[in-house]
């Protein structure tokens, strides 16, 4: 079976215990932190490996290196074949800087975009420009909504409600 179907079997359980989850989520976490931390203290280094290579490196389970490497696929910039990933398959880290902020941001991840080596990485004021636009790019925008009296947005220069805006019975 590959990897990230067994990860996400696992992870995602349906019917696993809450608390086990509870515990597998908080120890991940705890051990995707210290990756990235690693990773962004270096983050125009060229890593790769296999999965088990990776996981050896940054000291982790090869379930755990899998998670990592499902959560860090849309920040790549050339994506892993992680659906169909073995211990053995080579595998790469190269990340894009700022869609991995982004990315952050995205997942609400505040103990990972809020990791002290951004600061080498980016300066205070880029880092929200980031946060303000990975914030805004979720925001939906309504159409203005349209009265009975307002002019009929078709240009006819009638009202609304004597244009477009009339039940046609």
């Amino acid at each position: 079976m590959a990897l990230l179907k067994q990860w996400r079997d696992m992870a995602y359980s349906e019917t696993a215990n809450k608390g086990d989850l509870q515990r597998l989520w908080t120890a991940y976490f705890q051990k995707e932190k210290d990756i990235y931390a690693q990773l962004l203290t270096n983050p125009d280094e060229e890593v790769k490996g296999t999965v088990k290579e990776l996981a050896d490196k940054y000291q982790v389970d090869i379930m755990t290196m899998t998670g990592f490497l499902d959560g860090i696929q849309e920040s790549l910039k050339a994506p892993n074949d992680i659906d169909e990933m073995e211990e053995d398959t080579q595998v790469n880290l190269v990340f894009d800087k700022e869609l991995l902020y982004k990315n952050m941001v995205a997942a609400e991840a505040d103990w990972l975009y809020g990791l002290e080596q951004w600061n080498d990485i980016f300066d205070e004021d880029k880092r929200k420009e980031l946060y303000k636009e990975q914030k805004n790019s979720r925001t939906v925008v309504n159409a203005p909504k349209i009265y009975p009296n307002d002019p009929c947005p078709c240009g006819s220069g009638k009202k609304y409600k004597k244009c477009h805006g009339r039940n046609k019975d």
